[in-house]
This record gives structure tokens, C-alpha cells and sequence, in this order.
């Protein structure tokens, strides 16, 4: 045998052997899909082995959805044959021509692998019109404007297609800073036939808060489903015995999708140097009403008046509207003690209405004329550009004396009703004008007197005789310290944690350890003794994020220095609200 026929023999023996040499074989269900769908990888190892195939090669351009194993053992001409069966669920995560790498499993190598992802074999997806010429399943994205005013709603409208019955399905848009996303109203489904083809189509409407100025980017709504797999049963690893497995057409086997929804991008203007109001309301429009009760009645002195005002906005939630009970201005003599606000949004169309009513109560204690000025909202009309400005006119209340003959003092038109230059007193009836249930009034008064007096006598003999044991006045501003401190300590942490609802009750304990004998009933009773107008507004947004659930950032309050009250707090509280911020 000469040497050519040698060399031919040996490289026909190695072409026999290459079957047997190519241990770890792979092989994919598709070589094409469409974005966002599945393809199914095969990796079949041959003979029995404990070990698993290192697949970190893969993470780069797929994500891993699903994962089974399975093994079958063949007897052929007495000589038994095992393999090793993997069946991976790759998600692709980008379009175009991918390549899936050799993999390593027990010291062998697979061969690599080319799948094309895209739609009607197009390099990637356009728009979503022509992706509906392919795909079973897409999502549009439709903003109603891409130039909106930071934090004005802009409507955004995102349907679903389909042609095929999805399973487990669930739409998200994934989280960010720099836009607060609300879901209004409910889905609604329909039919819509494009390029001869038929789709269901659900569409879900949200609103976008753009929370700064600027270029945005988010990130389109993603889609989460199982649609059915009707090549489920074609790489079953028990195939190679049974055939086709006979229990497929029961099992209704599925596989996951994910389909992403295009990038949306706002250029958001900023705020206009020219909207001048207190708050900035950029909205399609706004009212504001307001009615009294009593209307028309007669007012006396230290009589409440209810004041009801009702501010309403289209493209504004509730919770964005400006606090009324800060809006009201009073002349002095009149005192306002506002109530909770009543907060509501509902759907309207394309947007949201947001509606804030608040009950103001206002109380003269003397009786005169009093001006109460006109109250002047300034917004922005998102629609028009421009500036527009609603005010409620001026109103005068008369204030009577107050009932029952008590000697008050009384106001000038004009004039302060504090004054004691303008205050009147109100001479006494005669006594023969006084009813006789006055005269056993005053014994059973006079008895009490005499009871507290003789209180007070006895008290003053038992100090006298065990002197140690009276407090010294140090001791009754240290008992309130404890409780005081703790209440700091704990707002202050609460602020640190941003947490609302723990900040405003420690808030309302230290207020309270301040004043034991007259505590602020709430954040806009404690409000109303600050002077600082920054306070006041850190204040009123603690207290709206307490009532509306929104998030609160406490920093504010904790770096606050509160200006010294006016109102001298209770005396044995020892410190005034103003220290407990140094």
C-alpha cells in the first residue's frame, strides 16, 4: 500500500469519526424573530454528566427567560447511549443580526450560532406602522405634545396590538425622577385591521409631570406576556423515543414575550420670567368660587363666619393646587381658623380635573365694619401662553355687638378694632333689670372663692411645715425637657427619613411640650404663629404630603431656623418653638 492510499484512507476514517467528535451540539428552534419575541437554544451533551454549561457568554446580548433539562438513555445492539438535553428561552435585547458564541460545557464546544432579529427582516424596527406588518404583537406611544411647561400634564396615549391571545400580560413603565406618570380612566378595547391584517387593540391613557426643564428622556412602556408556543414539543428531549410527544396538544405550553415601546422625548420650557404668581399653575384652565354662610344674616361679635372657597383646574392634580386658606388675607380684628381641605382628581377627557375646597371659619371679636380685601389668583394658560389672573371682589362684613349685654369694646368704621381709643363700653342694666337666677349665681361663685381660698391657706400651712418637699422651679421646666427633646429628636429623624405623616405628629408633640397649656391644633394652627413666609410654606407642603400620600423631602424643615414667636408660650415651658431648631 503505497503512502497516497494510506493518507486517503486515514482522512476518510476522520471524516467517519467527526459525528462522533462533535460531543456538544446546538442548535436554535428559529433562525428569525421578531423584537421582543423568544427563540428557543438547544444544547444536547452527549453521555451522562453532573455538571452545567457555562452560560455567561450569553448575558451579553440575551437575557435567560426559561430553562429546563432533561436526559434520555438509548440501548442499541446491546451498547447503551446516554445524552444530556438543555433547552434555554433566550430574549434578545436589541434588534439586528446577532450572534449566539460557542459555549463551553464539561471541556466541549458547541459551534456558534446566527439569529436575525427584526421585522419582515428589516435591520430594525421603524415605526410602528410598519412594524405592524410583521409582528403579532407592538406598542405605540402618542404624546399629546412634546414641548410642554415643567410640571403641566401632558396626555399620552399608548396602544396595544395583537393577534394572538396573550397570557399573564402586564404593562409597565419603569420608574424615574424626572417624570411623575398617573394612569387615568380605564382600558378600552377595539379592533383595527392594518395591512390586511387583524388586530385586537387595547389603549390606555397616562399623564405626564415633567418635573424639570429641559431635555427628557423615558423610557417606553414595556410589555410582560406569554403568548403559545406551537413549536414547543419540536426539540423535546424525549423525542428521540416516543416521537412526538402525545400529551402536546393538552399541555397549551407557552413562552414569554417582552415588547418595549419606543423611547418618549419632552423638551420641557421652564417656567416664564413672566408668571408672577405666588404658585406656578400651568393649566387649560381654572376657576375659583367661593360662598359664605351666613350669607346675609346678622354677624355678631365672636360668631363665626364660614368662608367656603372652591379652586378647580383642568390639567392639574389636587394635590398641585395652591393652599386657599394662605391665599385669604384679614384686616386686624378678624381671625381665620382654616379647616382640612377636601381633595379630589377625576378623569376629564384627555386629562385630569383636580379639585381643592377648604372651609375657612372667621371670628370678630368687637363688633364694627371690617374690609376684607379682594383675594387675586394668578395661573398659567398652558393653551393660550399666557398670564391670566381670577379674582374674588372685596367683601364687607358688619359686626355686631355681641348678645347678652356684656361690656365689649367696639370698632370704628376704618379704625383698629383693638384700640382703646375706640373702644365703647356698654353701660349695665339696672339691677332691677336682672333676673334673680343672677343673684344665686354670685352666692354659689362666692362660695367657690371662699372654698379656693381656704384651699390655698391650707396648702401654704403644709409647705410651711415640710419645706423639702416643695418643687423648686427648675424641677417643672426640667419635667417638660425629657418630653420636649424627645419630640425634636424624633421630628428631626422623621425629617432625615422623609417621612411625612411621623414628621407632622412629632412636629405637633413638640409644639405641644412648648405650649402644654394652649398646643396648635394642627400644621395650619402652628403655621399662623410663624412669622417667616418660608416656614409657612414648608410647612403647608408637609401638611399637603400628609393628606394627598405624596412623597416629602424634610430636609427644609430640618435646616429651617424659625424666627422667635411673638406669642409668649406657656411659662412653664421654659423655651420658646425658636430654640428648638438651634
Amino acid at each position: 500500500m503505497n503512502n497516497t492510499l494510506r493518507i486517503l484512507l486515514a482522512l476518510l476514517f476522520f471524516c467517519l469519526s467527526l459525528p462522533a467528535l462533535a460531543a456538544l451540539n446546538a442548535w436554535l428552534d428559529h433562525d428569525q424573530i421578531a423584537p421582543g419575541e423568544t427563540v428557543q437554544l438547544t444544547l444536547q451533551h452527549d453521555g451522562q454528566t453532573d455538571s452545567q454549561p457555562d452560560l455567561s457568554p450569553l448575558k451579553q446580548e440575551f437575557e435567560i427567560v426559561g430553562r429546563s433539562t432533561g436526559s434520555n438513555i438509548q440501548i442499541v445492539n446491546g451498547k447503551m447511549n446516554s445524552k444530556v438535553q438543555v433547552n434555554l428561552m433566550l430574549l434578545p435585547k436589541h434588534d439586528g443580526k446577532l450572534v449566539i458564541p460557542a459555549l463551553q460545557w464539561n471541556g466541549k464546544s458547541s459551534v456558534p450560532l446566527t439569529l436575525n432579529v427584526s421585522a419582515s427582516g428589516a435591520p430594525s424596527q421603524s415605526a410602528s406602522a410598519s412594524a405592524g406588518n410583521a409582528q403579532h404583537v407592538f406598542i405605540t406611544v402618542a404624546p399629546e405634545q412634546k414641548q410642554p411647561y415643567v410640571q403641566a400634564a401632558v396626555a399620552l396615549t399608548v396602544r396595544l396590538y395583537t393577534d394572538q391571545p396573550l397570557y399573564q400580560a402586564s404593562l409597565d413603565f419603569q420608574p424615574g425622577s424626572d417624570v411623575q406618570l398617573q394612569q387615568i380612566g380605564q382600558d378600552k378595547q377595539g379592533n383595527e385591521t392594518r395591512n390586511g391584517r387583524s388586530y385586537q387593540v387595547i389603549e390606555r391613557k397616562y399623564l405626564l409631570f415633567p418635573q424639570r426643564s429641559g431635555k427628557i428622556q423615558l423610557d417606553g412602556p414595556v410589555l410582560n406576556a406569554q403568548v403559545q408556543d406551537a413549536s414547543a414539543n419540536a426539540n423535546d428531549p424525549f423525542g428521540n423515543i416516543f416521537g412526538r410527544n402525545p400529551f402536546a396538544g393538552m399541555m397549551n405550553a407557552t413562552k414569554p414575550i417582552r415588547i418595549k415601546g419606543e423611547t418618549i422625548v419632552l423638551n420641557v420650557r421652564p417656567r416664564p420670567a413672566s408668571a408672577t404668581g405666588r404658585d406656578w399653575l400651568p393649566a387649560q384652565k381654572i376657576t375659583l368660587e367661593e360662598s359664605w354662610q351666613p350669607d346675609n344674616a346678622p354677624i355678631r361679635a365672636g360668631d363665626p363666619i364660614t368662608r367656603h372657597l372652591k379652586l378647580q383646574a383642568a390639567g392639574l392634580t389636587a394635590a398641585q393646587l395652591s393652599d386657599l386658606g394662605q391665599l385669604v388675607q384679614l384686616p386686624a380684628g378678624l381671625r381665620a381658623y382654616p379647616d382640612q381641605p377636601k381633595l379630589n382628581n377625576e378623569a376629564g377627557g384627555n386629562s385630569v380635573i383636580g379639585t381643592r375646597e377648604q372651609d375657612i371659619a372667621i371670628i370678630a371679636n368687637l363688633p364694627g365694619s371690617y374690609e376684607i380685601p379682594a383675594l387675586h389668583l394668578l395661573w398659567w394658560d398652558t393653551a393660550k401662553n399666557a398670564q391670566q389672573e381670577i379674582v374674588l371682589p372685596a367683601r364687607t362684613l358688619e359686626v355686631l355687638p355681641a348678645a347678652g349685654g356684656i361690656a365689649i369694646g367696639t370698632a370704628a368704621p376704618g379704625g383698629d378694632p383693638g384700640s382703646g381709643d375706640n373702644a365703647v363700653a356698654i353701660p349695665p342694666q339696672p339691677a332691677a333689670a336682672t333676673p334673680p337666677e343672677n343673684n344665686r349665681w354670685r352666692w354659689i361663685s362666692l362660695g367657690f372663692a371662699l372654698l379656693w381660698l381656704g384651699t390655698l391657706a391650707a396648702w401654704w400651712y403644709v409647705s410651711r411645715r415640710n419645706p423639702a418637699r416643695q418643687p423648686q422651679p427648675h424641677q417643672v421646666v426640667s419635667a417638660s425637657e425629657p418630653r420636649l427633646a424627645e419630640a425634636r429628636k424624633a421630628f428631626q429623624q422623621a425629617c432625615r427619613d422623609n417621612d411625612a405623616q411621623s414628621a407632622r405628629r412629632h412636629l405637633l408633640a413638640w409644639a405641644k411640650a412648648v405650649w402644654p397649656q394652649n398646643p396648635p391644633g394642627g400644621l395650619n394652627a402652628l403655621s399662623a404663629r410663624m412669622d417667616d413666609a418660608a416656614i409657612k410654606a414648608a410647612l403647608s407642603q408637609l401638611d399637603r404630603a400628609c393628606f394627598n400620600n405624596e412623597p416629602w423631602q424634610g430636609e427644609a424643615l430640618l435646616n429651617f431656623k424659625i424666627p422667635r414667636n411673638t406669642e409668649k408660650p406657656d411659662a412653664h415651658s421654659g423655651l420658646e418653638l425658636a430654640g428648638l431648631y438651634a
